[in-house]
């Protein structure tokens, strides 16, 4: 896959790409030749490179949707095209969906779902006017598909990505696929805050089939399949990147024996 995925002349843009998950897919496209550009609301010290080429910064809040207007307008005028639109951005802290206030849960779904739709409709309006069409890519999450206490909101809106993927899909077609990539369990440079010393990392990948958490250039490799011309009959569908899903509770409960 990484050999065969060619982005060279290829704009892809990458929200929430400095750090993280996003980081790891900005890099990813660099290997692959794309012409990168990553925002965030602040720059960071570092950007994403490889291969000696770095992505380019622009700051942006993609909850607003005039700032992300501005921003793919500017792509288009400084490089003339934007061919992929990773969405990347996102996430939420850990609360008590009893006690949290009405504001938190509508900034968690105003930042997970509402920006998906308002920087898909700004991409889409560039991607439809360009003879190769485009790709939207959305970064979900298997938190759409199974409970997330802690993070219920986060959930149902990333659960509504994944719907709004299906219709999108059909409205934009053909000339722009629109698909989603829902990683599982991803060890970035935070991994610590949720599943404590890299003991505590360990013990969370082995209960993963695969044996390990997801790295950041997994969900690369992923998102650079689903937005090449490889996967060009790909759309309105999600691409679940779990190792092999989570292991059900119950087998650890049973007393049967095992065979």
């Amino acid at each position: 896959m990484k050999q065969k995925s060619n982005f060279k002349d290829r704009v892809v843009l990458v929200t929430g790409g400095t750090k993280g998950i996003g980081r790891g897919i900005a890099e990813g496209f660099l290997r692959a030749g794309a012409k990168v550009i990553v925002c965030a609301r602040n720059a960071p010290e570092q950007l994403p490179s490889a291969l000696g080429h770095s992505a380019q910064f622009m700051a942006c809040d993609v909850r607003e949707a005039d700032a992300g207007r501005a921003m793919i307008a500017s792509i288009v005028e400084q490089h003339g095209q934007l061919d992929v639109l990773v969405h990347n951005a996102g996430g939420s802290p850990g609360v008590d969906a009893a006690t949290v206030s009405p504001r938190f849960h509508e900034g968690v779904i105003r930042l997970n779902l509402t920006a998906a739709l308002h920087m898909a409709q700004s991409a889409n309006a560039t991607m439809q006017t360009q003879t190769q069409g485009g790709v939207i890519v959305f970064i979900g999450s298997v938190s759409a598909l199974r409970p997330s206490p802690g993070s219920a909101a986060y959930g149902a809106a990333k659960a509504a990505v994944l719907s709004l993927a299906t219709s999108l899909a059909v409205e934009w077609a053909p000339k722009v696929r629109v698909v989603a990539v829902s990683p599982g369990l991803v060890k970035t440079e935070q991994s610590h805050l949720h599943y404590g010393n890299e003991a505590g990392i360990a013990a969370v990948g082995q209960t993963i089939p695969a044996g390990r958490m997801a790295e950041p250039s997994d969900v690369a490799d992923a998102c650079l399949f689903v937005a090449s011309d490889q996967a060009s009959y790909l759309s309105g569908t999600n691409l679940l990147l779990h190792g092999g899903g989570e292991k059900p509770a119950f087998l650890a409960a049973a007393n049967a024996a095992q065979s």
